[in-house]
């Protein structure tokens, strides 16, 4: 291991070595006109994507512009509430303050007529029996807990649907992209 060279100031500093818990961030986030008007769709229980207008993919959430072609993406797009498990993790550890039993699984969903997944937690299904393809359903918080944020969906289940086949990134190599 190389040897660390601290500035003068530093030199008779004590290192740390551990943060004690819990810490705490305080911030204030002001959403913009894309991320409003998701949300104000997801207190509506709906979940509103936005197309592209040149390369026509859906983003969710939006962002209100398309990264490939920089354009606004004004277009909304009402997605259906079942999508498409492409990615998932299993989280083992327990964290301070954590409301979640151990172990827990956590993926990106693909919804149907999207074309960027959203991460959110999976509920409803052994961490064991979690797999890429899984059909899945968002299930939402009783009406009268539901507002403009995405914990008004309180996770996504199977829906029994058969599974889906799913392109991981480079599966199909450097030629398929070049190729369009």
């Amino acid at each position: 291991m190389s040897e660390l060279t601290l500035p003068s100031s530093l030199r008779d500093v004590e290192l740390v070595k551990s943060v004690r818990t819990p810490a705490e961030l305080r911030y204030q986030y002001t959403a913009g006109g894309a991320t409003t008007r998701f949300l104000t769709g997801i207190a509506q229980k709906k979940i509103l994507g936005e197309r592209c207008p040149i390369c026509g993919k859906v983003y969710v959430p939006p962002r209100g512009s398309c990264p490939s072609d920089g354009v606004p993406t004004r277009e909304q797009v009402d997605l259906p509430h079942k999508g498409t498990l492409t990615s998932f993790c299993i989280v083992n550890v327990q964290f301070y303050g954590q409301a979640m039993e151990v172990p827990y699984t956590s993926g990106l969903i693909l919804l149907d007529g999207a074309d960027l997944p959203l991460m959110h937690l999976l509920q409803e299904v052994n961490v064991d029996d979690v797999h890429i393809g899984m059909r899945v359903e968002a299930v939402w918080v009783d009406d009268d807990k539901i507002g403009p944020t995405l914990e008004s969906i309180r996770y996504f289940r199977p829906n029994g649907e058969p599974d889906a086949e799913v392109h991981q990134p480079g599966e199909q190599g450097w030629g398929a992209l070049a190729d369009g």
